[in-house]
């Protein structure tokens, strides 16, 4: 009988960790907290595409709970999470930032796929994402009556992690703004 050696057996144990670990990581329900939460949101970009409304901080400031989107036509994730934002749309005012991208793509992929933004901004060059703590697009932040960010959510809006994590965190955002308009 050959002999197997223990050599042999090293990257099998090595490949069974490591899926062991990101199978872990990809079940963890947290998410890195936005160092803005509870705090007044940033300033926004002061552009926006041709043809749209101007995203401005008195928007922010107007009551009800609000999403802004940091996105782009060339990222994968946003346009998966895109009929999400369309139908949220029809809920409460999504305000998107376009970042990164080439004005007639977005326009294209707006004119295209539907345009949910009640008003946008560009950020050509990320400043704005960095001002806002963004890491990746997309990334959405719920927004209350007072223009201070209640929660941040990095990527896409679809699936398990919409229905199971921000679905609750936003509608207990609603929540909260009808009794404060309540008292």
């Amino acid at each position: 009988m050959a002999r197997i050696s223990p050599v042999v057996l090293i990257p099998p144990v090595v490949f069974a960790g490591l899926a062991a670990m990101f199978l872990w990581g990809m079940g963890r329900d947290d998410q890195l907290p936005s160092a803005f939460q509870g705090r007044e949101a940033p300033a926004l970009p002061q552009t926006t595409l041709p043809g749209k409304e101007q995203l401005t901080d008195d928007m922010l400031r107007q009551p009800g709970v609000k999403l802004v989107n940091f996105w782009a036509s060339w990222c994968p994730p946003c346009r998966a999470e895109h009929p999400t934002l369309m139908q949220l749309a029809g809920e409460l005012p999504v305000y998107g930032i376009d970042l990164k991208d080439d004005p007639d793509d977005a326009l294209e992929f707006l004119a295209e796929d539907g345009d949910p933004f009640a008003a946008i901004a560009t950020d050509p060059k990320g400043r704005g994402a960095i001002d806002w703590g963004v890491t990746a697009p997309p990334e959405t932040f719920i927004v209350d009556g007072q223009g201070r960010i209640l929660h941040r959510h990095a990527g896409p809006l679809i699936r398990d992690d919409f229905e199971r994590r921000f679905l609750p965190i936003l509608q207990e955002a609603r929540d909260q703004q009808q009794l404060s308009v309540a008292d």
